[in-house]
């Protein structure tokens, strides 16, 4: 399974300079869109991108065979769009045929063909590389028809086959990469070598400082936004005051309500809510030091009155604002499989108690629950540089104090936070996932096969792990959505962690800037085809 590419969200702003009058003669700065992005890619060359923000800039230069379309299954082949192939069928039940765009050509002015595609395949899987998509390619092969077809064959048949083929590779052009070993990509810092296919080409990169993408002359139709130009920053702080400061006209993400409402007071800006591909949860750490069960977290009756003792609704909206929900699970409110018929658990501390009660954790003279020599007292790991899950660790605290659990906050740098949890040196922590649009995540994240990944906790039921398996193969959608009810409905039930929230995204738009349309998945997916009014800078 792919893993996820980040736990945590990254702000990042785009700054429009439109240094120009309402004069009719030419200048540097029109159609000029400046982006502050919170840290600097290590490349942008998709077989190589770790980081959200490199994805975007890459995306914006290399192509897919197509795209999905947010609101999308990913089961459901009319989810996808034309991109780099224009028509495709499948072959038989392990085979799918594409059919190049023709007159595709690099941004060298060489032609795009099948061998193109085929090479990517296999640099997507080649495992000096450890691409993010490696996994979901094992086995996976693309084989030229002719210099515009080409077929992607799977190892078995699985409803997801048209989504892995179009959703983790980017087309890179043979001739400029085959005659480098994969394993010396990375040190391959020449700006001449990152050519796409994709609407804009890199002008140059000015490392530590910031990155330029121009308009391809031969892209049609033609952007309007003909320059894009990423500085790169270490404060998402300093995105959001370059906005307020009329030095830029659009962002990704505001960040907490106070500083949305900063950005909708300006009469020159426009806020647009967007649902993001997130959601937030306190897991526990199911096996202790010994490998044997943790007595705290082993009774499925403490995890559900945990659960139980938590107001999450008004919890996810004191903290992420009036539009956050609770998630029907383990999914953000963009995937396709959450829905209205998911069982959750309510909000009621008289439940809690009692199920405490009849599991056999009494209070003691200081008020904290004990069973046997346990008491009920654990820590909460936090990262200590995202105010948000430090606000849910207090909120979380002071439920659980009430229900007669002992909770200490731990507070720690990000890296900390990210190594205790590769190592397992915690009680539970507050997390958040970043969805992709096929629900097969939740394998590394809450499956047997998920320890070593993304399972910190290692957490393991059986009749989940064959629940999900059973709804990874189902074909048609209302089977496979059934199917991932009755998963999301068990673990629910069964509490692998307490699902907190799902959150919306605050982007903030210039009203000089037309025909923005934020797409969930990859905020700035179209921006190609979004325009500017003429008029003055902000600034």
């Amino acid at each position: 399974m792919p893993r996820r590419i980040a736990s945590l969200l990254i702000a990042s702003t785009i700054v429009v300079l439109a240094g120009c009058e309402r004069a009719r003669t030419p200048c540097e700065q029109c159609g000029t869109v400046r982006i502050a992005a919170v840290r600097e890619p290590a490349s942008i060359f998709p077989p190589l991108v770790f980081e959200s923000v490199g994805r975007d800039i890459g995306d914006r230069v290399y192509e897919r065979l197509a795209t999905f379309q947010p609101g999308g299954a990913t089961i459901d082949p009319t989810a996808f769009r034309p991109a780099l192939a224009i028509a495709w069928e499948r072959v038989d039940s392990v085979s799918w045929r594409f059919h190049l765009r023709p007159g595709a050509r690099w941004h060298d002015g060489q032609p795009v063909t099948a061998d193109d595609v085929a090479f990517s395949f296999t640099a997507y899987a080649d495992s000096s590389l450890e691409t993010v998509a490696a996994s979901a390619l094992d086995g996976v092969r693309a084989e030229p028809v002719d210099s515009l077809t080409v077929v992607v064959r799977f190892p078995r048949y699985s409803p997801e086959q048209l989504y892995d083929a179009t959703w983790h590779v980017r087309v890179v052009p043979k001739h400029i990469w085959s005659a480098t070993p994969p394993s010396s990509w990375a040190s391959d810092t020449s700006i001449a070598h990152l050519v796409g296919s994709g609407p804009y080409r890199v002008l140059n990169w000015v490392r530590g400082t910031s990155l330029t993408l121009q308009a391809d002359s031969t892209w049609q139709p033609a952007p309007a936004i003909r320059r894009l130009v990423w500085r790169f920053t270490a404060d998402p702080d300093a995105a959001l005051n370059l906005l307020l400061a009329h030095e830029a006209e659009l962002l990704e993400h505001a960040g907490p309500p106070a500083q949305s409402a900063r950005a909708a007071a300006d009469t020159l800006l426009r806020v647009i809510q967007y649902p993001s591909a997130v959601y937030g949860f306190a897991a526990f750490r199911f096996v202790g030091a010994k490998g044997k069960p943790d007595p705290r977290f082993a009774e499925r009756a403490v995890r559900q009155a945990l659960t139980l003792g938590i107001d999450r609704a008004t919890v996810a909206r004191a903290v992420f604002g009036a539009r956050a929900a609770v998630p029907e699970g383990p999914v953000s409110r963009l995937q396709w499989i959450a829905g209205e018929g998911v069982v959750t658990l309510p909000y009621d501390t008289a439940a809690a108690a009692a199920l405490l009660d009849s599991a056999g954790w009494k209070r003691d003279a200081s008020g904290v629950r004990r069973h046997g020599g346990t008491r009920l007292a654990f820590g909460l790991l936090v990262p200590s540089t995202s105010p948000s899950r430090k606000l849910l660790a207090e909120a979380l605290q002071e439920s659980w104090h009430q229900l007669g659990a002992d909770v200490s906050i731990d507070a720690v740098d990000f890296p900390v936070f990210q190594q205790r949890l590769a190592e397992g040196k915690f009680d539970a922590y507050i997390g958040a996932y970043l969805d992709e649009p096929s629900p097969r995540g939740l394998v590394d994240q809450w499956t047997r096969a998920g320890w070593g990944a993304l399972n910190y906790g290692r957490y393991a039921n059986p009749v989940i792990d064959s629940l999900i398996q059973e709804a990874l193969a189902a074909s048609s959608l209302p089977m496979a959505r059934n199917r991932w009810h009755e998963v999301l409905d068990s673990m629910n039930a069964d509490v692998p962690a307490v699902f907190l929230y799902t959150p919306e995204q605050s982007a903030v738009a210039s009203r000089r800037i037309t025909g923005v349309t934020v797409d969930p998945w990859s905020w700035l997916e179209g921006v190609d085809r979004w325009g500017l009014e003429a008029g003055q800078a902000l600034k």
